[in-house]
C-alpha cells in the first residue's frame, strides 16, 4: 500500500521560504562576484536567508503536530537516506548555520571568505532544489512528480530571492540600487524563465496520462485558474516582465535612476514575490 502526504497551506508557505532563503544567499553571492561595491545590498540578502528559513522550519514543525509531542521523530528523519526528507533535513540544517554564521561575521564587519560563500550557495541551491524534488516524489499527483519541476522550483526560488534583496534596497540603499546592473538584467529573465518552464511543464503533464490532463485542466480553466491566472502569470509572470523590460530598455538612461522608476521597480519584485 502507498501512502501519500497531505499537506496545506503551512507546507506551501514552507517551501516558499526555504526556497525564498536560498535564492537570497545565491543573490548576494552574485553581488559578491559582480557588484561587490554593494556591500549593504550583500549583508540584507545574508539577513534575509537565516530568518525566512527559520521561520520556514517552525512552520515545517507546527505542521507536524506529532513531531511536537514526540520530537525523537525529527531526530529519526537523520536515519534514512533513502529518504528526500533526510536530506532535506541536512541541506536545510547546513545551509542554516552557514548562513548564520555568515550573518554573524557581517555584524562583526569581517569579510566572509570565499570559501565558506562558495560552500552556501551550493546548500543553498540544495536547499532549493529539495523543495522540488521533495513533491515530484509524490507520484499519485501529476503535477507534481514531474522531473522539470525542481529546476522550476530553482528558478523560482532565485527569482524571488533577488526580489527580495532587490525590494528592501530600493528604499534602504537606493544609491546601491542603481549601480547593480547586472543583477537587474539577469533577475529580469528568471520570470521568462519560469513561463518556459511551467508551460513545458503543462504540457508534458498535459499528455502523460488523463489524471494529467484532468491535474492541468483544473489548474489552467477549473477550481485553480483564478489563483493561476491572476496571481502567478498575471501579477507574478507577466507584470513583472514588462515593467523591467520598459525600465531596462525603453526608459531614459536618467529615468531609470528617479524615485518613480524605484517605486515601478519595487512593484515589479513585489509582484514577483506575490508569483512565488
Amino acid at each position: 500500500m502507498t501512502f501519500e502526504p497531505i499537506w496545506g497551506a503551512i507546507i506551501a508557505w514552507y517551501l516558499f521560504l526555504a526556497g525564498l532563503g536560498g535564492g537570497a544567499f545565491v543573490t548576494s553571492a552574485f553581488l559578491g562576484w559582480r557588484h561587490p561595491e554593494a556591500v549593504n545590498m550583500r549583508k540584507i540578502g545574508h539577513l534575509i536567508a537565516p530568518i525566512v528559513v527559520i521561520i520556514g522550519l517552525v512552520l515545517l514543525m507546527f505542521d507536524a503536530e506529532g513531531g511536537l509531542h514526540n520530537p525523537l521523530r525529527f531526530a529519526l528523519l537523520l536515519t534514512n537516506f533513502g529518504s528526500v526528507m533526510t536530506w532535506g533535513v541536512v541541506f536545510l540544517g547546513a545551509f542554516t548555520v552557514i548562513s548564520i554564521v555568515v550573518v554573524v561575521l557581517d555584524f562583526m564587519k569581517k569579510s566572509v571568505p570565499v570559501w565558506l560563500d562558495i560552500v552556501g550557495v551550493v546548500f543553498a541551491v540544495c536547499v532549493a532544489v529539495y523543495t522540488g524534488a521533495l513533491l515530484g516524489v509524490c507520484k499519485t499527483f501529476p503535477l507534481w512528480n514531474n522531473a522539470l519541476l525542481p529546476i522550476l522550483f530553482l528558478v523560482s526560488a532565485v527569482s524571488t530571492g533577488a526580489a527580495s534583496v532587490l525590494l528592501i534596497s530600493i528604499f534602504k540603499h537606493a544609491d546601491e540600487f542603481n549601480r547593480v546592473g547586472v543583477l537587474k538584467k539577469f533577475h529580469f529573465c528568471l520570470p521568462i524563465i519560469e513561463l518556459v518552464l511551467i508551460a513545458s511543464l503543462m504540457f508534458i503533464t498535459s499528455f502523460n496520462s488523463p489524471a494529467g490532463w484532468n491535474s492541468v485542466m483544473n489548474l489552467l480553466i477549473g477550481s485553480y485558474a483564478p489563483v493561476y491566472w491572476i496571481g502567478l502569470v498575471a501579477v507574478g509572470l507577466v507584470l513583472p516582465t514588462a515593467l523591467e523590460t520598459w525600465l531596462l530598455f525603453f526608459s531614459p538612461k536618467e529615468f531609470e535612476e528617479s524615485r518613480k522608476a524605484h517605486w515601478i521597480s519595487a512593484a515589479s519584485d513585489a509582484g514577483v514575490l506575490v508569483g512565488g
